[in-house]
């Protein structure tokens, strides 16, 4: 997370919860959770998102079969408060402030043999059946809360400016996960799972994001690793953040990069990332599986739009290994993503 100079973090467990939503017409309070059971194949993430003051909601549920298809759903709904985070069939609910959550869908998914097609959703939902899915997980922390709100030093709210921000708050969590997921008529149970879990609130556009890699990773209940790493629009060095549990530790990230190679369209295939703590140095490959393009559009920026790729990858490090998520948002400008640009800053 970048920290504007003279601020701190915040984390208080009343923010687990839905806020007062502020003025700007742009506010968003939204909760994410992935989960991934490497023994049998599967994975899922689900996300929901308030824009209390457009009068809607954003609802995403994506699940990764063991055969290659891909179950995704994507709605719209309106909404004329933001009492709770509960959308077109899901809803995400706190068990424990900073330690569990449950997680339930009932509804319908568009059923993929090539997720690639996401990249055109309109053709992609003509296309493909939509079949009725559940899913009901509980997802219980492995590792510390991070994160929290940003606040002046003397804890004071900070201005932020609609046009440009992304969040006011951020929190972030490893995961173990349980629970069950079906999907046109087959089931799966989940006994020994892994996720994560992340949750923002403020002013949002996702233009305003730039670019960033972000690679959310449980490997075990003692072993995981987030990093993430964001470009500046100003042309300044990438910001790098992240934390790594390693059995009784679990320290701050404080360098690293990310090496991909890229399938045609700039589709993540493979990739490196080499980081470090204050303890140690590691090396974390990963193979995508399978990928899911979605894009976000703003009006009257034809020439340019966000793509943010959701990519089920299969990660080793160390001796462990995981299937876990790729996620990598760009600018997309005139068909190249901002992030593989050599003169971002002057896009």
């Amino acid at each position: 997370m970048y920290m504007p100079p003279g601020t701190k973090l915040k984390l208080d467990a009343r923010d687990e919860y839905t806020h007062e939503p502020e003025a700007a017409s742009n506010y968003n309070e939204s909760m994410y959770f992935n989960a991934f059971d490497s023994r049998q194949g599967i994975g899922c993430w689900m996300r929901i998102g308030n824009r209390p003051n457009e009068g809607h909601a954003e609802m995403t549920c994506c699940v990764y079969l063991p055969d290659g298809r891909v179950g995704f759903m994507f709605a719209r709904p309106a909404i004329i408060d933001n009492k709770a985070l509960a959308a077109a069939g899901m809803r995400f609910e706190v068990v424990e402030p900073l330690r569990c959550h449950r997680v339930t869908y009932s509804g319908e998914l568009l059923i993929m043999d090539d997720p690639l097609a996401m990249a055109d959703p309109s053709s992609a939902f003509k296309r493909y059946p939509k079949r009725a899915a559940s899913i009901d997980l509980i997802f219980t922390g492995v590792s510390p809360m991070h994160g929290g709100e940003i606040v002046d030093a003397d804890g004071s709210p900070i201005e932020l400016d609609p046009e440009t921000s992304v969040y006011r708050g951020h929190t972030e969590q490893m995961m173990a996960v349980t629970g069950r997921i079906v999907v046109d008529g087959l089931g799966y149970d989940v006994s020994q799972g892994t996720g994560y879990r992340d949750k923002s609130w403020g002013p949002r556009f996702w233009h305003s994001f730039f670019w960033y890699k972000w690679l959310p990773v449980t490997f075990s209940p003692t072993f995981a690793a987030l990093l993430s790493i964001k470009g500046d629009p100003a042309g300044g060095p990438n910001r790098v953040s992240g934390n790594v549990l390693d059995g009784d530790h679990f320290d701050p990230i404080v360098a690293g990069k990310i090496d991909v190679d890229y399938a045609p369209a700039y589709l993540p295939k493979t990739l490196t990332a080499r980081f470090r703590t204050a303890r140690r140095d590691y090396v974390m490959t990963a193979e995508v599986l399978a990928t899911v393009p979605l894009r976000h559009r703003r009006p009257g920026q034809d020439d340019r739009y966000v793509r943010i790729t959701e990519s089920m990858s299969r990660y080793q490090c160390d001796d462990h290994e995981t299937l876990g998520m790729t996620e990598f948002t760009d600018l997309v400008v005139g068909g190249i993503p901002i992030s593989e640009k050599k003169t971002p800053a002057a896009a």
